[in-house]
């Protein structure tokens, strides 16, 4: 960590737009949204969530020492200038744009500094992420990564504990990068991100869209909000819109966005598996890995990817458009391919030496499942095997998409558990009810199992050889949460104690082929 010199509460205001500023002018020592981490000399930006009101806590913050306080809330605004007539306050219309301006502020503008790429949509963005940080660093380019998995600041690597964290959280990773000797950032944007304005202010030199399904519907309400959310990402989020829009087109949100973003002002590149302006052909693909021709407007790119399935081969080609719009060679590009063996918890394999696959996968959409599943009846087709998938759905989320999703997984296997999946307050039984009816029309042979690691333990139990385990939903995480607590869970490794007690020390001589 690094530290940032103090700065005066006026100049930390420069450019954000102001309904109303009163009182003195002190040095203010961070920026901080979460009462909890306030420190003496803070601001606290107090600001409407989604979940909770910080301005419910700014008398928290002033007892911890805050000595400034913005606000969006015009009661709070009242309530200060009558309690404290010399403290040092504004008002202003959007609490999360004004945060992202005075973080941007705080931390000298790290932002003008990175070439920013950002990659939106349901599925895919994690993969296209770390595919286009190997290609930059094939390059000889230092990035900063903000995903779902972790954020990295060059080689250091933290955890991450959401997709797009907070904008000040966010100028800070780049600030750190920056003094690190990075040139380029490389994001997951999320749809409640670009909703809220956690990435407000940030120009996008290349902006990425990879797919768009049902998902997220308990925050958005509908496709078509969720869908004007990802948009904004091309539109410009408080700046200039993307110079480079790198579009999936052969999705029909793709398509409905490549007129949008070149009404804005933005170089369109398409791309899809079969046609666009950068797509694949002589696709081979095969348990360890995938070869295929990418053809780009000004030649024919021979790749080979450690990664299996068609759905790696669109994340390759998105996550090199977005590398030739960043200068990178062809033959850059085919040397960060090459150097990535896999992603976490994208069908990371569990290898104990047993005669079947086990690989675990965040697939949590109907959509994903879709894909995942025919991954692994490619993969098990060419000896006779079959597909057994172990999957539940995550409580307080979008209730329509459980019985698609159980639909989605009966009609790509053979054999289904289905299970907990953080039910967080919901009752794991009710939601495994609402699975069932996706089940049952599938017509495929299933049991129902709460506890999630005697399911993976049931679907192990019930493998053959050339058979293909398919734990899916959790991919890369490592906790389940409950109502009342959250305990570690990590699914990778609850296969391997499943193969073990099936198999005993014998399983231990096979290679435990997880992601480090």
């Amino acid at each position: 960590m690094i530290e940032f010199p103090s700065m005066p509460f006026e100049e930390m205001l420069r450019s954000v737009k102001i309904c109303e500023r009163a009182g003195s002018n002190p040095r203010v020592s961070d920026v901080v949204y979460d009462s909890r981490q306030v420190t003496a000399g803070a601001m606290f930006v107090a600001m409407h969530g989604g979940t909770t009101d910080g301005n419910r806590f700014v008398e928290n913050a002033l007892q911890q020492g805050a000595v400034a306080v913005v606000t969006d809330s015009e009661p709070t605004w009242q309530k200060i200038r009558g309690d404290h007539p010399d403290f040092a306050v504004a008002l202003v219309d959007h609490g999360r744009r004004a945060l992202a301006e005075i973080s941007a502020n705080f931390f000298s503008h790290p932002e003008r500094s990175l070439r920013l790429s950002g990659v939106t949509g349901t599925n895919g963005k994690t993969t296209t992420t770390y595919l286009l940080e190997s290609m930059l660093r094939s390059a000889e380019r230092t990035s900063v990564l903000v995903g779902t998995i972790e954020y990295h600041i060059g080689n250091e690597i933290r955890p991450s504990p959401r997709t797009t964290p907070e904008s000040r959280d966010l100028f800070q990773l780049f600030a750190e990068g920056v003094a690190a000797g990075a040139t380029e950032a490389v994001m997951e944007v999320s749809s409640h991100a670009l909703d809220q304005g956690r990435v407000w202010g940030l120009h996008w030199d290349t902006a990425l869209f990879t797919n768009l399904t049902q998902d997220h519907l308990d925050y958005h309400g509908t496709m078509e909000a969720y869908f004007e959310a990802k948009a904004k990402m091309f539109m410009g989020t408080g700046s200039a819109p993307p110079r480079v829009a790198i579009i999936h087109s052969e999705d029909e949100y793709g398509r409905r966005l490549v007129p949008m973003a070149r009404a804005a002002g933005c170089e369109v590149v398409e791309f899809g598996l079969n046609r666009g302006d950068i797509h694949a052909t002589d696709v081979q693909l095969a348990a360890n890995g995938t070869r295929f021709q990418m053809i780009t407007p000004t030649a024919s790119v021979k790749l080979h990817t450690h990664l299996p399935g068609p759905v790696n081969v669109l994340n390759l080609l998105a996550a090199s458009a977005a590398a030739m719009a960043r200068g990178l060679t062809h033959d850059e590009i085919a040397s960060g391919v090459e150097a990535i063996a896999c992603v976490p918890g994208r069908f990371q394999t569990v290898d104990c030496g047993q005669p079947f696959t086990v690989a675990v996968d965040y697939a949590h959409t109907d959509d994903a499942l879709r894909n995942v599943t025919r991954l692994a009846r490619l993969l098990a087709a060419p000896r006779s095997g079959r597909v057994i998938t172990v999957f539940g759905c995550g409580g307080d989320r979008d209730r329509t998409k459980r019985s698609r999703m159980g639909l989605a997984a009966g009609e790509g296997s053979d054999f289904v558990v289905a299970t907990s999946d953080n039910p967080r307050s919901e009752d794991p039984d009710a939601i495994l009810g609402e699975i069932l009816p996706g089940l049952k029309a599938s017509g495929v042979q299933f049991e129902v199992e709460a506890d999630r690691a005697r399911a993976i333990r049931i679907a192990v139990g019930a493998a053959h050889e050339n058979d293909v385990v398919l734990i899916a939903g959790k991919g890369h995480e490592k906790v389940q949460v409950l109502r009342d607590r959250t305990i570690p869970f990590d699914d990778a490794e609850k296969a391997r104690e499943a193969l073990l007690q099936r198999y005993g020390e014998s399983a231990g001589s096979g290679r435990d082929a997880r992601c480090s």
